[in-house]
């Protein structure tokens, strides 16, 4: 059997059937790009708001903070989801937040962390949701046969409901399968990034003014490795970014494991992309299923099918950047989705199945990129993104 069926076969069984072939909610951002040193026993830190999108038969949005050191509900929480989700994104304004179904895509307005009543935005099955930094447009990843659209709805900037405006672009990717929840916009609201499975990832640029001219051009950059996918993306926090990420399987420099692939941001805007140096390198498994970059300490995070956290030192001399190996944290789960919470003190993991079911961090205030298990929780179900409050 080659490499490339093996491969496909031991993430199948490690994620499940069909996580090769959805889209959805994709990580964004937060406001806060750094991160605060705290002491590796943090029972007396307190985290900004967070929330779980769980499936299973009772789809539900948990709400949560770590008040002194403890897990702690937010007031309401959980709310009950119309139909199965698929993704969730919360608005940079931390006004609303957008969870999309089998039944459409709905907005619910936060008000001190709590969630009102929702409001049905649109009638589509997105795989992935995004709310872009203007918090006036909610931009949709949609599968279609032989490709994907992309669709930019009008939203009320202060309660993410619909206002009238939806346009949609449609680009061909024979191989595209769109990836549940992995979709982001740039911090600078200039492009989007989407992963589409062994139709690798796609690259689209947009403006808030004029989203998705008839003229747009996207650049796909095609797997590393033939028989590969591309899981994950990702885009560093900052808005003048430096690199963005994508996560594939048979994506390391061998062809043999899962990678993370580095590019610079700045090369978006040439013909050609620039590697950041070390790129592709092995992602610490077969599957990388979630990215997320952080600003201090200068790393980014990959979250790995086979029960990993693992983390890369990004280094920059002048415009070149280079990838290298850090540490790399055993979760006896599946980890399936990250956020960095509003005070930049943890970094939050959440796993489809097994325990922990929620998992946060915080960072070691003597080992740089080394995370610091904190408290845990071990009841929930089948977890399939977290969002952090900005």
């Amino acid at each position: 059997m080659r490499i490339g069926s093996w491969a496909r076969l031991m993430i199948a069984a490690a994620l499940g059937s069909g996580f090769l072939t959805g889209c959805g909610n994709f990580w964004q951002a937060p406001s806060t790009t750094t991160t605060t040193t705290c002491t590796t026993n943090c029972s007396t830190a307190t985290s900004g708001a967070f929330y779980i999108l769980n499936n299973g038969t009772t789809p539900q949005v948990v709400g949560e903070k770590i008040v002194s050191g403890t897990l702690t509900s937010i007031t309401g929480s959980p709310w009950p989801m119309p139909s199965a989700p698929y993704a969730m994104d919360i608005a940079p304004n931390g006004n609303f937040l957008v969870v999309s179904t089998i039944a459409g895509v709905y907005s619910y307005p936060l008000t001190n962390g709590v969630l009102g009543t929702g409001v049905q935005i649109t009638q589509d099955q997105a795989y992935a949701v995004q709310i872009d930094a203007t918090d006036s447009w909610l931009i949709e990843a949609i599968p279609t046969t032989g490709g994907v659209t992309f669709s930019a709805v009008s939203v009320n900037p202060s309660t993410g409901a619909y206002t009238g405006h939806a346009i949609p672009i449609t680009f061909s990717n024979a191989n595209a399968a769109l990836q549940q929840g992995r979709m982001v916009i740039s911090p600078d609201n200039s492009y989007i990034f989407c992963a589409l499975g062994m139709g690798g990832a796609i690259v689209v640029p947009f403006n808030s003014s004029s989203p998705f001219p008839s003229t747009v051009s996207a650049k796909t950059i095609p797997v590393a490795t033939a028989g590969g996918a591309a899981l994950s993306v990702a885009v560093d926090p900052s808005t003048t970014p430096r690199l963005f990420y994508v996560g594939e399987t048979l994506g390391n420099s061998a062809g043999t494991s899962g990678g993370l692939r580095a590019f610079t941001y700045a090369s978006l805007a040439t013909s050609t992309l620039v590697n950041a140096t070390g790129s592709p390198i092995a992602s610490g498994g077969l599957a990388p299923s979630f990215i997320l970059p952080v600003s201090s300490p200068s790393y980014v995070y990959v979250a790995n099918g086979v029960g990993n956290i693992a983390g890369f030192a990004v280094t920059a001399s002048g415009s070149t950047y280079s990838l290298s190996a850090g540490s790399t944290t055993s979760i006896s789960a599946t980890p399936v989705g990250m956020a960095l919470d509003s005070s930049g003190t943890f970094l939050l993991s959440v796993s489809s199945g097994g325990t922990p079911y929620f998992s946060p961090f915080t960072f070691d205030s003597t080992t740089t990129g080394t995370l610091d298990a904190q408290n845990t929780a071990n009841t929930g179900a089948s977890a399939i993104a977290i969002v952090a409050a900005p």
